[in-house]
């Protein structure tokens, strides 16, 4: 595996039962919100209640060698974006040349500790036609917009702050964008959400596989199991 100075990717390609194509993912891990000065990556943590129940506290995330990692790639595109955006090129075009040399299909997530809109920084249709981008956002008007054709978008539900709950399921309705809901407990989640149905999001990660106007049920990790804010959901809407 090459090394990459932003991305992170996996050793094993997933393969999706049914058809045996092969997805490897490739994800870049920034320091949320603000956890460093002068820069704020998660524009909505704050209204969606997000902030304490974060991912950045799940799996290696507790590791302080791997949050200085995220802070130091924060850092880069806080005081050098055009440096930051040029080597994300570059790794994403070694990923791509990575993946199809050995017929994975390459799969990028540019938010996984992170709320960017990407599509104003990479024009991934035309640089990168090959790769599936996706990622999950808690800023609502990006599902409204027309984004490439390779980049696909889930909004993220909260009930933190009832009018960005309210905007999230309008948009739902909408658009037809699918809406990821962090249930406490993976035992007690519902059939159906809201009036959608739910389907399982931790069988994977690979949201574009998925049907629209879907419901996305994930459990809380990490700090998120101690949630109270609204955030986490403790049982059907």
């Amino acid at each position: 595996m090459s090394n990459y100075k932003l991305l992170s990717v996996g050793n094993n390609a997933k393969t999706v039962k049914g058809d045996g194509s092969e997805y490897l993912t490739a994800i870049l891990y920034m320091a949320p919100a603000d956890n460093l000065q002068g820069i704020n990556v998660c524009a909505m943590a704050e209204v969606a209640g997000c902030k304490a129940a974060c991912l950045y506290t799940a799996g290696r995330g507790r590791m302080s060698n791997v949050q200085a990692g995220r802070i130091r790639k924060t850092m880069l595109w806080r005081d050098d974006r055009q440096g930051f955006i040029a080597t994300l090129k570059q790794d994403i075009a070694k990923f791509q040349a990575y993946c199809l040399k050995r017929g994975i299909q390459p799969v990028v997530r540019l938010n996984g500790t992170s709320d960017i809109m990407w599509e104003k920084y990479l024009d991934m249709e035309t640089e990168f036609p090959m790769v599936q981008f996706y990622d999950y956002t808690k800023i609502v008007k990006r599902v409204y917009k027309t984004l490439p054709c390779n980049y696909d978008l889930t909004l993220s539900y909260s009930e933190a702050n009832a009018d960005y709950a309210k905007s999230v399921l309008q948009a739902h309705a909408d658009t037809g964008a699918n809406v990821a809901v962090v249930f406490r407990d993976k035992d007690t989640i519902p059939t159906s959400f809201a009036g959608s149905e739910v389907l399982d999001g931790d069988k994977d990660d690979l949201r574009f596989l998925d049907a629209p106007r879907r419901i996305v049920a994930l459990y809380a990790k990490g700090d998120a199991k101690k949630d109270s804010t609204g955030f986490v959901i403790d049982n059907a809407a």
